[in-house]
């Protein structure tokens, strides 16, 4: 009984850790902007995109290495002007993008 209990206090404390590891603090920011630079790397497997906020006129720069939002540059689905909505991780100051589409769904 006894090598139960401390099993599940080392269980609590390893979960509390987890809770509090600073990667655990930082949620994907999501926002709607307007598209206002393009910046494709020459191998084409990057991208760069200036964004300003909708909301509050803020830039972002955001680093996208998906392929299928970079199929959407190189095709000029998304381009300069266009207003998107994207949500992108901040971690470690790169802010790479999860999701970049057009805002009116295309």
């Amino acid at each position: 009984m006894r090598k139960l209990s401390t099993f599940a206090a080392a269980a609590a404390f390893a979960l509390a850790l987890g809770c509090l590891a600073p990667s655990t603090w930082a949620a994907d920011v999501k926002m709607i902007a307007k598209v206002s630079e393009i910046q494709v790397a020459a191998d084409g497997k990057s991208a760069v995109v200036k964004l300003n906020n909708v909301k509050d006129g803020s830039v972002v720069t955001v680093k996208v290495s998906d392929t299928a939002t970079l199929e959407k540059l190189a095709a000029k689905t998304i381009s300069t002007g266009d207003q998107v909505r994207l949500s992108y991780d901040p971690a470690g100051g790169t802010n790479l993008s999860k999701t970049l589409k057009k805002a009116e769904g295309c």
